[in-house]
Order: structure tokens, then C-alpha cells, then sequence
């Protein structure tokens, strides 16, 4: 008979119960084979003595086995495990009590992504700092703010039908509010019908890709850019075509030269500020963008996600405020804004662009967390998003300054960069004597985290050797430790080096 007595172990104070952590591992037994169909099991008296327990505990587990269907009782015979059930072969018999298994490896087939796989450090979390690519600082967010206006919301009775299924194009009060702040803030003309709420940005550019592009489609966008854009194309199954960016953002006399050749279905920018290298789309690049989307009749997916953060003068308007023929899909969001955690974004587009993509975001998340958006709704009405943005955007402009002159007084041998007019980090190119696999090496010692996958912003394997260093999420402290200890590494870096002969 299986021993049970050795076999069995039941935790006294555990938010289980008793009866069903006995059923637990019971049905755990008969899964893994090693209580084979018709097995017979011991008397509750019996079970009771050999676990310590009383035997209304056994009587409990043994009535909830027979309801799920897991063991039976015949009639002056006993209780047996289900003579129905399936024949399992029995697994290796584990004497240490545990029910715990590793399931490291999938027992069935499923595709992989290569172009989805990323390098990340997993103990990013210990790191006394870190530069990221250029996130806002999660401690500025107007907690209050929100938490009062949220709370205030779920008070409310009028406001219960937040909680049942909503639509696919987002809590209609937040639509109506950004149609207002966007029409004033970015100089665009459009209606409740040309935005959809999306759980930020990258679900913007997901849900635009999976409607544009084919197999065959060809998607434009520079030697340097967004590497998650750049996967969330393929991964739609479009053709990557590259053009050169320079100090005025995206080369579009390339790009008129490239229509020529071959049918482009889109075109990928990030106009203010482009990601990785945060220069600016200029003004006549962007007029002759849209002329030739006008005359190839291709899409601009235009990433604005850093439009709220320019800090030389009042930034471009982008290219939706002059968009007359429905050519431009236009994505931002508010996790630069406020904070990464605040997943609201939204995609704007001609309307029956918009009701395909509501109709595909079904498919994927039925809808977005309506009270938060309720609460966002009220935050643009009463000014606090605005209010909220001013103050952050000063205190970004300041770390910007401080943390640009310091790496420029301190670090200025090593590396090659512009100050960015706007954006929440510096497009840095370390001198090619150096390499990021020995900056990074060093930094691990000192708990710093650097950016750890810098081989994403070489698209074209051009090696520019550049990489963006954030610093918005650094307080000035941070920033003067983190200068600190980079030139440390690197005179360290230096004494280490062999003197060449």
C-alpha cells in the first residue's frame, strides 16, 4: 500500500485548510502515477492515526475527492481511487515530501522569437544606480493627485458602470478630454471618432503595425532607431528598409530616392526627439515627408513620445497638426509625462483606421482599467496633468544642465556628444578606444547599471559606438555619484592599459 504516512505533509498553519491541503497532494499522487486507478486507500480512522489529524479531516477530504471525481467508494469493499481514470506511468518516487517540481521546459512545441530576445541584467534591482535610456522619475508622479481624484471616482455611484465592460476605443470621458488638450497643446484637428485609448504607446504602434504591414509590406525608418519598434514590425511581418538620420532627424531625400525603387507601405519617426540619437525632424524635412506620403500614398507612423519635453524653445508641431489627407497614424502616451506605471496612451487616425484598430484590440485587451482613465479624464479638465508637466519639465531641464557640464568637465576624453534640446537623455559616443563591454565590466563593480544592452542602438552594425544615457530619473545627487564613479572607471580603465611600445 502507498505509504502515506511518510508521504503526506500537511502545514498546521497554513491559510489552507487541512482537508484540502490532504486533497491537494492526494490528487497530486494520482496525477503523477503513483496511485494507479483502483488503488485502494486507507479508512479514515486508519489515514487520521498514521497523519496526526482528526478524522472528520479525513472524512472532509475523502467527501471532496469523491465530489471531484478523483476517488470512489464501493459499497462493503471501501474507498479506491477512480477505476476510470487514465493509466499514468509513475514518475520517480520522491522521498523528500516535496510537491514542488521545476518546469523549465515545455513539453510541447511553440514558435520562438529570436528578434524578440533581450539582454537584461537580473539584479538590476540591488544597483545603488542605474542608467536607464532616458525614463521619467517615478518619485515626481503626483501620487496625491491621483489617489484623491481616483478614490473620489470609486465614491461615486454614477460612476459604477466603470466597472462592467466598456469600449474597445477607451472610457469616452478621456476621449473627449484629449481631443480638447491635444487640439490645444499640439495643434490637431481632430474628433472623439480619431482616438482610441490604448494601454501606452507600444500597443499604439503593435496594433498600427499589425494593420499595415504583410510579409511584403516594406516599413522605412533609420540606420539608428527605437529597437522595440524595429522588433514589433518584424514581428508583423514587415520588411525593414533603412535610411540615414542625421542632425536634422530622418535623410528624406533618401527616402524619396527609395520610393522610386521599391512600393513603401509605411514610414517610422520619431519626430521630437528621434530615439536613439534625440535630434529633431527639422521643419522642411517634415513638409516633405508628408509630400511624399501624399504621392505614394504610404502611412506615417509618427512615435511623438517625447513632444512634451523640449527645453530650447516651443517644440515643432508635429506632422499630424498638418496632416489635410489621413496620411499620418499619430501615437504618445503619458508613462514619459507622469510615470512608466501609468500605461495610457493613444492613437489618432483618420476613423476607419481607428475602428479597424478598436475592433483588432479586442482580440488582444478587451479594454483599458476605465477608473484610471476616468481619473486621468478629470486630471487634463482641471489642469493637473499640465500643471504637473511644467514642474517636471524644469526640473529635467536642470539635470539635463548639470548632468551634460559634468560629463562634459569630467568625461569629455572619452566621449563625443551634443547637449539634446529636449528628451530625458544624452546620445553619447564613447571614443573607440574604449569599449561598453569594459565600461560595463567595471561599472558592476561599483553597483552601477549601465544601460546593459547598448547593442540594440547599432541597428545597422555600424559600430557608432553610442549609446543614450539617461538622466532624468537621477536626482542632482545621483547625478554628481554617478559622474564620480564613471571617472573612476575610467582612469581605472587607463592604468589598467598596456603601454604601447
Amino acid at each position: 500500500m502507498f505509504p502515506f504516512k511518510n508521504n503526506i505533509n500537511l502545514i498546521r498553519d497554513s491559510n489552507r485548510n487541512l482537508y484540502l491541503q490532504l486533497c491537494d497532494q492526494v490528487i497530486g499522487y494520482i496525477k503523477s502515477g503513483k496511485l494507479p486507478p483502483s488503488t485502494k486507500l486507507p479508512g479514515s480512522r486508519k489515514l487520521a492515526e498514521d497523519l496526526c489529524i482528526h478524522r472528520k479531516t479525513v472524512i472532509a477530504a475523502y467527501e471532496e475527492l469523491i465530489s471531484q471525481g478523483w476517488i470512489e467508494t464501493i459499497p462493503a469493499r471501501g474507498t479506491f481511487v477512480t477505476g476510470s481514470l487514465p493509466i499514468i506511468n509513475p514518475e520517480y518516487f520522491d522521498t523528500s515530501n516535496s510537491q514542488i517540481s521545476s518546469k523549465e521546459k515545455s513539453g510541447f512545441p511553440f514558435l520562438t522569437r529570436l528578434h524578440l530576445q533581450r539582454n537584461s541584467s537580473s539584479t538590476a534591482q540591488s544597483k545603488i544606480l542605474r542608467i536607464d535610456d532616458g525614463s521619467p522619475d517615478h518619485r515626481l508622479a503626483p501620487i496625491e493627485e491621483i489617489a484623491k481624484i481616483y478614490r473620489n471616482i470609486t465614491k461615486k455611484s454614477h460612476h459604477d458602470d466603470l466597472l462592467t465592460y466598456g469600449s474597445t476605443h477607451g472610457n469616452l470621458a478621456l476621449r473627449k478630454s484629449l481631443v480638447s488638450y491635444l487640439n490645444q497643446t499640439r495643434g490637431l484637428h481632430i474628433t472623439v471618432d480619431n482616438i482610441m485609448i490604448t494601454r501606452g504607446s507600444q500597443m499604439g504602434i503593435y496594433l498600427a503595425s499589425k494593420l499595415l504591414l504583410s510579409p511584403k509590406s516594406k516599413i522605412v525608418v533609420g540606420t539608428t532607431n527605437y529597437m522595440t519598434a524595429d522588433n514589433t514590425f518584424k514581428e508583423a511581418g514587415g520588411q525593414i528598409e533603412q535610411i540615414p538620420v542625421d542632425n536634422q532627424g530622418l535623410d528624406i531625400s533618401a527616402l524619396e530616392k527609395l520610393c522610386l525603387t521599391k512600393k513603401i507601405t509605411a514610414v517610422y519617426v520619431t519626430s521630437h526627439h528621434h530615439h536613439p540619437t534625440t535630434v529633431t525632424l527639422s521643419a522642411k524635412r517634415r513638409m516633405n515627408l508628408l509630400r511624399l506620403a501624399q504621392q505614394y500614398n504610404f502611412a506615417i507612423i509618427e512615435d511623438d513620445y517625447d513632444y512634451d519635453f523640449h527645453y530650447s524653445n516651443a517644440p515643432i508641431l508635429p506632422l499630424a497638426s498638418n496632416d489635410k489627407r489621413g496620411n499620418v497614424i499619430y501615437i504618445g502616451g503619458f508613462t514619459k509625462i507622469i510615470a512608466p506605471s501609468i500605461r495610457i496612451g493613444y492613437l489618432i487616425a483618420p476613423k476607419d483606421f481607428i475602428d479597424e484598430a478598436a475592433s483588432l484590440r479586442r482580440i488582444i485587451d478587451r479594454q483599458g482599467d476605465t477608473l484610471l482613465e476616468q481619473t486621468l479624464a478629470q486630471m487634463i479638465n482641471t489642469g493637473d496633468v499640465l500643471r504637473h508637466c511644467n514642474k517636471v519639465l524644469k526640473i529635467y531641464k536642470n539635470r539635463r544642465d548639470l548632468f551634460c557640464s559634468l560629463l562634459k568637465s569630467k568625461l569629455n576624453e572619452y566621449f563625443d556628444f551634443e547637449i539634446p534640446k529636449g528628451g530625458m537623455a544624452v546620445w553619447v559616443k564613447l571614443h573607440k578606444a574604449y569599449t561598453w563591454e569594459e565600461i560595463h565590466a567595471e561599472a558592476e563593480k561599483f553597483d552601477i547599471e549601465l544601460n546593459s544592452d547598448w547593442r540594440r542602438y547599432d541597428n545597422d552594425n555600424s559600430g557608432h559606438n553610442g549609446i543614450r544615457m539617461g538622466f532624468a530619473s537621477l536626482n542632482e545627487e545621483e547625478i554628481y555619484n554617478l559622474i564620480d564613479i564613471l571617472t573612476i572607471i575610467f582612469n581605472t580603465i587607463q592604468k589598467n592599459r598596456k603601454p604601447i611600445l
